[in-house]
């Protein structure tokens, strides 16, 4: 396990926008250098529709990723990855091989909510 990080103040925080979105689609996407999958997720009508490569090919099938909610950081700039744009970097955890666990909610919320 990596050791914590540095401590930051809650303005720092505040920077990160994490909001929960609902995934509407999930595709393959042969063309990535590692599994992955080509998500696209309703983050409600402030943040609109957006798009995401996600590692998650291990735990996640593309049938079970739709219409589940996920979190997501919004607010980093979009990222090419091979032909893709990918515009938010949807958030996990590693299990004890490494393979990323989606972070969730437990609970059904509005999406577009903002983490606190």
């Amino acid at each position: 396990m990596p050791a914590p990080a540095a401590p930051i103040g809650f303005d720092d925080f505040l920077k990160v926008d994490v909001r929960v979105g609902r995934v509407l689609a999930a595709d393959a996407f042969p063309e990535a250098r590692k599994p992955a999958y080509k998500l696209t997720i309703d983050f409600g009508p402030e943040v609109g529709v957006r798009k995401s490569s996600a590692q998650i090919t291990v735990h996640y099938t593309r049938e079970e990723l739709v219409g589940r909610m996920v979190a997501a950081v919004v607010n980093f700039p979009p990222r090419q990855i091979g032909p893709f744009m990918s515009e938010v970097l949807t958030l996990g955890f590693p299990d004890a091989a490494g393979e990323v666990v989606l972070v969730g909610v437990d609970r059904e919320v509005e999406i577009g909510g903002r983490l606190f």
